[in-house]
């Protein structure tokens, strides 16, 4: 499966704003984007100019990609998706983001970060209802059950995730027993409901040129 493995935070830095791809160190003094605010690059400080339309909406579209870890390819059959599906496209979109079991791993607080909650979805560390599934882009739906293995409940290290995020609100749409480790899907998630400084309609302009 392909995917990005260069060094994330420079994905920050060029999208200006804190992905929260590194877990624990985002939230830290350590965080790059607080030391260097400008694009990555020889010419980063630079590039410090007036965007266009269209580079306002490529921005944007990246930012959302780079979120959620989703490549190109991907991302754009999430939007066509979204648009096939009835209401406001740009947030069938996110709605559908959200879906993505690695998302809903992080939001439960099972992971420090979403590229962790994809190794751990990937090592095959949870169910969804009583079966287990190791696709990070699996779309969970209402009434899914997504569970924490027993066995995985006894590695130290997420042990230490647990603990780390035991006071970590979680999304209203997402209903979470932290004894037994286990969360229902409620509700597929509302606009509303999704914290991320996102302005999907430039995503939806730029895809509909």
């Amino acid at each position: 499966m392909a995917r990005y493995t260069g060094a994330v935070c420079r994905l920050c830095r060029r999208e200006g704003t804190k992905l929260f791809l590194k877990g624990e160190k985002c939230y830290s003094g350590k965080c790059t984007l607080t030391k260097r605010a400008f694009a990555p690059g020889q010419h980063g400080k630079a590039r410090a100019r007036k965007a266009s339309e269209y580079g306002l909406q490529l921005r944007e579209k990246q930012k959302a990609r780079r979120y959620y870890g989703v490549l190109e390819g991907q991302f754009y059959h999430y939007f066509e998706m979204a648009e096939k599906k009835p209401g406001v496209t740009g947030e069938n979109l996110l709605q559908l983001l959200e879906s993505r079991l690695d998302n809903v791993v992080y939001r439960l607080g099972f992971a420090m970060s979403r590229p962790e909650a994809r190794q751990l979805v990937l090592h095959g560390h949870f169910t969804v209802n009583g079966r287990k599934v190791n696709i990070a882009s699996y779309l969970v739906k209402p009434g899914d059950v997504i569970t924490l293995k027993t066995k995985s409940r006894d590695s130290e290290k997420i042990k230490s995730i647990l603990e780390a995020n035991a006071s970590r609100p979680v999304p209203k749409w997402l209903d979470l027993n932290r004894d037994t480790c286990e969360a229902k899907v409620v509700t597929l998630c509302a606009r509303e409901d999704i914290d991320l400084p996102l302005e999907e309609h430039l995503i939806v302009e730029l895809y509909s040129k």
